[in-house]
């Protein structure tokens, strides 16, 4: 473990300052803090909010990187857009986007890192590159950054909804109507693996648009989130009663060897290039699963004129 040391000139919280010195994110300089990794005039400081005066003596450590080994990388991930600054790709179903401690298998960060593709480091060193994540069974298109500071403009683009997606869904109930739903999610007090609809959780919102329905029932609709909470999509959906094709985890029936998945399919993501400001589109073709259950079960003419690119956002006005 190294350490170095500053002395304070301006007064201020220590996580601005040091964020600013070590030319980091705040959240980096949040993980020092709390990992008990630096000291204000001898003392261990906690609490990222502290505030440090002129004079004051910063001692911060660094520990050693154990670097995770990653397993073998026996795939390819399709790759719709690339240039110097970002990587859009079309995620398969199984794929984890990040390293974590429960995580065994190769993720999309191994893919990246294996194909020696340059990426920001802005989110520490198991995100690199990830602004935004999908869930491991959902697929469809991902922005990955490949420098910082593209990674600061997209991330700002999440928060002000200049970037965005269009979700395909297959359900297992139609909708009544087009829907917007509005209700806060949160862990489910009883199953830690689940989110649901709680009084406290965070704010939430999706709208809903059907597209199709089969003979037996089965609808495709278009989601769009306005917010970005874990299993959002299909916590609101259970929370209407309906229930994507494979989700058994938010209460649809079905065994895994009939629908392996959950269909959901992140179908168009738009953004503003970080560096030229140019507004992009970016369609992620359905992965073989949900194409043949829809070329078989649906008016494939009707489909195609509903999920055109041009015309899926006029859906929601």
């Amino acid at each position: 473990m190294s350490s170095e040391q500053l002395r304070v000139e301006v007064s201020g919280r220590i996580d601005k300052i040091l964020a600013k010195r070590l030319d980091v994110s705040r959240n980096q300089v949040e993980k020092l803090v709390k990992d008990g990794l630096v000291c204000v005039n001898g003392k261990v400081v906690t609490k990222t909010s502290f505030k440090v005066v002129d004079g004051d003596e910063i001692v911060y450590e660094f520990k050693e990187a154990t670097k995770r080994i990653a397993p073998p990388i026996d795939f390819d991930v399709e790759i719709l857009y690339e240039d110097d600054y970002l990587l859009v790709v079309n995620k398969p179903s199984g794929l984890v986007v990040h390293p974590a401690p429960s995580v065994k298998e190769p993720t999309l960060v191994d893919w990246l890192i294996h194909k020696g593709i340059s990426l920001s480091t802005i989110s520490g060193e198991e995100r690199h590159g990830i602004v935004h994540r999908i869930d491991k069974e959902t697929t469809g298109a991902l922005v990955v950054a490949k420098t910082n500071e593209a990674h600061e403009k997209l991330s700002l683009q999440l928060q002000d909804k200049s970037m965005g997606r269009y979700y395909l869904a297959l359900i297992d109930c139609p909708l009544k109507e087009d829907t917007f739903v509005d209700k806060p999610i949160g862990r489910n007090p009883n199953n830690r693996l689940k989110m649901d609809v709680v009084p406290h959780g965070k704010s939430a919102k999706t709208a809903f648009v059907k597209i199709a329905q089969t003979s037996h029932g089965v609808e495709l609709i278009s989601a769009k989130l306005f917010t970005g909470r874990t299993h959002q999509i299909r916590v609101h959906l259970a929370s209407l009663g309906r229930h994507i094709l494979g989700d058994d985890l938010y209460g649809f029936k079905s065994k895994r060897d009939k629908i392996q998945r959950v269909n959901l399919h992140a179908y168009l993501l738009y953004l503003v290039h970080p560096e030229t400001g140019k507004k992009m589109e970016f369609v992620a073709p359905l992965f073989d699963d949900m194409k043949k259950y829809i070329t078989k079960y649906f008016d494939e003419e009707l489909v195609s004129t509903k999920i055109n690119p041009k015309k899926i956002g006029t859906l929601y006005l």
